[in-house]
């Protein structure tokens, strides 16, 4: 355990307000723990001071220099955990959504089971999330199963924790939001195992201000579709 390297990316685009809560509070949380872990920010084009508070929380921050949607800023901080050689990386949300103990909940699960992708899932018990976002991710999730044959009850969280295998072979195409679909296909194809486990919604209204709209997954919908056409029937 002593030799364990686990990697905290946590994607961000003008979280200046909230990001070093985010970084203490989970640095609190994993004083106890017994594995090497490190806290990456992946700081995605923001114009506000993230990556100056970032870094005095004292994250590792890695800036890029435009807005590149949720999937780059994902895949620059797996990206990171993968050359560096980490054991697993998490990744999870920089408004707050998601406590330390869910984080470390999921990565004792790796430590005991063969799984290459784990999911948080806010649906498995959702207690404290609202309708309109139940019914979106619930929409969502569909369109995953129907496009792509992968059956999760969560599509859309932003809570993942992945094996170095997944560290080494999982790759993405699409940047937005849209990844978090793609990327389950992309698992599929790979046959890696994916698991879900259950995780506590907590929403603010800062969070529901940040979040995606059920208008947003129409848009999502329709880069997803697009993908898979394009895929079936050739660049």
């Amino acid at each position: 355990m002593s030799k364990l390297r686990v990697a905290f990316i946590i994607p961000a685009y003008n979280e200046e307000s909230v990001i070093a809560n985010v970084i203490n509070d989970l640095r609190r949380g994993l004083r106890t723990v017994k594995y090497n872990f490190e806290i990456v920010v992946v700081n995605d084009g923001s114009r506000d001071d993230t990556e100056a508070v970032s870094k005095k929380a004292g994250a590792k921050v890695i800036s890029h220099i435009l807005n590149s949607g949720s999937g780059g800023a994902t895949a620059t901080g797996l990206s990171y955990a993968q050359q560096n050689h980490f054991d697993f990386a998490a990744t999870l949300d920089a408004d707050g959504q998601h406590t330390t103990e869910d984080v470390k909940k999921g990565i004792n699960i790796m430590l005991k089971e063969e799984v290459d992708l784990l999911i948080g899932s806010r649906l498995l018990d959702s207690k404290g999330m609202s309708k309109v976002k139940i019914l979106g991710n619930r929409g969502l999730t569909i369109i995953t199963f129907l496009l792509f044959g992968v059956s999760v009850t969560d599509s859309q969280s932003g809570l993942r924790i992945f094996s170095k295998r997944s560290l080494n072979e999982l790759k993405w195409r699409t940047s937005g939001f849209e990844f978090c679909s793609e990327m389950l296909w992309r698992a599929k194809q790979l046959d890696l195992r994916i698991k879900e486990y259950p995780i506590k919604a907590i929403y603010t209204d800062y969070s529901l201000l940040k979040g995606q709209s059920n208008w947003n997954a129409v848009n999502i919908v329709k880069s997803l579709v697009k993908r898979r056409v394009t895929e079936l029937f050739g660049e």
